[in-house]
C-alpha cells in the first residue's frame, strides 16, 4: 500500500494540471484548470492540436483583437476540458476570466457562455464545475449560477468568511489554498518553515472542514495549492483534495497507510457557533484576515496575467 492508494480509500483526489498524460497516469476522479496550468500545457507539443483548434473557433467570423483573444481562451479551456473528461469519471473544473472577479453580471455571462460550448461538445453540465474567484460578487454569481443547474467551484479561497458565504449561497464546492496560506504566513513569521501541528494552511481547511459538518452544509471541502505532502496527508477525509502531479508522485512513491483526520463524527463535536454572513457582515470578516486579503488580491491578479499571457501567445501564433 502506498500513501496515494491509501489516501483515495478516504478523500476523493483530484488532478490540479492542465496536462491530459499526466491525469492519466494517476486516475484520479476528477480534475482542475487554471489560467497558469493551461499556459504552460497549450505550450507544450502534444497538446498543438488543441491549440489550433481553439485558434480556428475563434477566428470565425468579424471579430476584433480583444474578442478573437476572449473566444480564443474559452474555446482552449473547453477543448482541454473536454479531453481531460474523456480519460476521468468525474468532473472538470473551469475557470472564468479573473477579469470578472468583482462583477456579478459578466461573471454569470460567461459561465453560462463556458457551459453552453461544453454542452454543444456533448458533454453534460453535471461534469462541469465553474471555478469563480471567491468574492463578494463570485459569491453572489454562483449562488444564481447553481439555481440554474450550472455548478461552481470557489476559488482563491483563504478567509472563513468567504468559506462561510459560500456555504450559504449554496455552492457545490470550495478550494481552499492550503499552500498560499501556509507562504504567507512563513514569510510573516521569517521562517523557513512551519511543522505540519502549526501549519495554518492546515488549520484553516480542518476549521472549515468542521463548520461544514456540524452544520449540515452540502457544499464540499477541496484543500489545495499544497506545498508538501505532509498537508496532504494531514487533511485525509476531506471530501476532495486537488493535487500536483509532483505530490501525486512523491505520495505513490511512498509506502504506508493514512489516517483520516477530518470525519464527520468529529466535526459533529466541534465547538464553532454558527454565523449568517450579509455582505456588510461578510466584509468587515474577510477584511479582518490580512492574509485573505492579500492573498485573494494576489492571486486574482496573478491568474488575470497568466490569462493575458495566454491570450498574447495565442494571438501571435496566427
Amino acid at each position: 500500500m502506498n500513501l496515494l492508494d491509501s489516501l483515495k480509500k478516504y478523500t476523493t483526489v483530484v488532478a490540479d494540471t492542465g496536462d491530459i498524460d499526466a491525469i492519466g497516469e494517476f486516475a484520479p476522479q476528477d480534475a482542475t484548470t487554471n489560467p497558469s496550468l493551461l499556459l504552460k500545457a497549450a505550450q507544450q507539443p502534444e497538446y498543438r492540436a488543441l491549440v489550433d483548434r481553439a485558434l480556428a473557433l475563434a477566428s470565425d467570423g468579424p471579430l476584433s483583437a480583444a474578442e478573437r483573444a476572449e473566444a480564443f481562451t474559452d474555446h482552449l479551456f473547453v477543448g482541454f476540458g473536454v479531453k481531460i473528461l474523456e480519460i476521468i469519471p468525474g468532473r472538470v473544473s473551469t475557470e472564468v476570466d479573473a477579469r470578472l472577479s468583482f462583477d456579478t453580471e459578466a461573471t454569470v455571462a460567461k459561465a453560462r457562455k463556458l457551459i453552453s460550448l461544453y454542452e454543444a461538445a456533448g458533454v453534460d453540465r453535471e461534469r462541469i464545475l465553474i471555478k469563480i474567484a471567491s468574492t463578494w460578487e463570485g459569491v453572489r454569481a454562483a449562488e444564481r449560477l447553481e439555481a440554474e443547474g450550472i455548478h461552481c467551484n470557489l476559488t482563491l479561497l483563504f478567509s472563513f468568511a468567504q468559506a462561510v458565504a459560500c456555504a450559504e449561497a449554496g455552492v457545490t464546492l470550495i478550494s481552499p489554498f492550503v499552500g498560499r496560506i501556509y507562504d504567507w504566513h512563513k514569510k510573516a513569521q521569517g521562517v523557513a518553515d512551519i511543522p505540519i501541528d502549526e501549519d495554518p494552511g492546515v488549520a484553516s481547511v480542518t476549521r472549515i472542514y468542521n463548520y461544514f459538518k456540524k452544520y449540515d452544509y452540502p457544499t464540499q471541502v477541496m484543500g489545495a495549492s499544497f506545498r508538501k505532502s505532509g498537508q496532504i496527508v494531514r487533511l485525509a477525509g476531506s471530501d476532495l483534495l486537488t493535487i500536483s502531479p509532483d505530490l501525486l508522485e512523491e505520495l505513490r512513491a511512498t509506502p504506508g497507510e493514512v489516517t483520516p483526520t477530518l470525519t464527520v463524527e468529529g466535526a459533529k463535536a466541534h465547538g464553532e457557533e454558527r454565523i449568517h454572513l450579509d455582505e456588510k457582515a461578510f466584509r468587515w470578516l474577510h477584511n479582518g484576515d490580512a492574509m485573505a486579503v492579500d492573498k485573494l488580491a494576489d492571486g486574482i491578479r496573478r491568474f488575470d496575467a497568466d490569462a493575458r499571457k495566454l491570450e498574447g501567445w495565442a494571438l501571435a501564433q496566427v
